[in-house]
């Protein structure tokens, strides 16, 4: 399996040393050759609507777009659920989602930097709990039909699936648990 990481901005780094542990080959995608050869993709964490901009700037957006609807698996976390999203509410007006999971999130939901937390979540196919890093996390409003909720937090969706697409709304990058990369390996053969 090779898992392309997308590289424009964000925790792209810390996603890489989380497969790379788990014996997983990556490759950091920046510009659109980047995704030959992929069979998953990781969009980061990072800043929602900078990570937008430089989908456009990158040339990335449509041949992105067109890996996913392909059947490339991803994982997207926060900023990158974000980009994912059928609809984004306190975005930039000019902000573009790609539309690949049906849902409506807000930028920011759980609040600013400040209110960052961690908490423990019981995340479906793990026998432990997870914990999630809620850091300036989006916050999911609504779930589509398609979309299988796998985590809670407070009442909240925070890991969902539709098919080969998974979004967390917090960073398990950033935590010493690679038990959510390797259930991401796992369902992506």
């Amino acid at each position: 399996m090779k898992i392309g990481i997308l590289a424009l901005q964000g925790a792209f780094r810390e996603h890489a040393a989380a497969f790379d542990a788990l014996g997983v080959e990556t490759v950091f995608v920046r510009l659109p050759h980047h995704l030959s050869g992929i069979d998953a993709i990781v969009l980061p964490g990072g800043e929602s609507t900078t990570q937008d901009k430089l989908l456009d700037s990158s040339g990335l957006r449509a041949p992105l777009t067109a890996a996913l609807d392909d059947g490339v698996a991803c994982l997207a976390t926060c900023a990158g659920l974000i980009l994912l999203a059928a609809e984004v509410l306190d975005g930039r007006p000019d902000q573009r989602p790609l539309d690949r999971l049906d849902l409506r999130v807000r930028r920011n939901g759980y609040g600013r930097q400040v209110a960052s937390f961690e908490a423990p979540l019981a995340v479906e196919g793990l026998d432990a709990p997870f914990t999630g890093v809620f850091i300036r996390a989006p916050r999911i409003e609504h779930v589509g039909e398609s979309v299988e909720v796998l985590a809670e937090h407070a009442g909240d969706a925070v890991l969902v699936r539709a098919e080969r697409i998974w979004g967390a709304v917090f960073h398990p990058e950033l935590s010493a648990d690679l038990r959510l990369h390797q259930l991401f390996v796992n369902h992506c053969p």
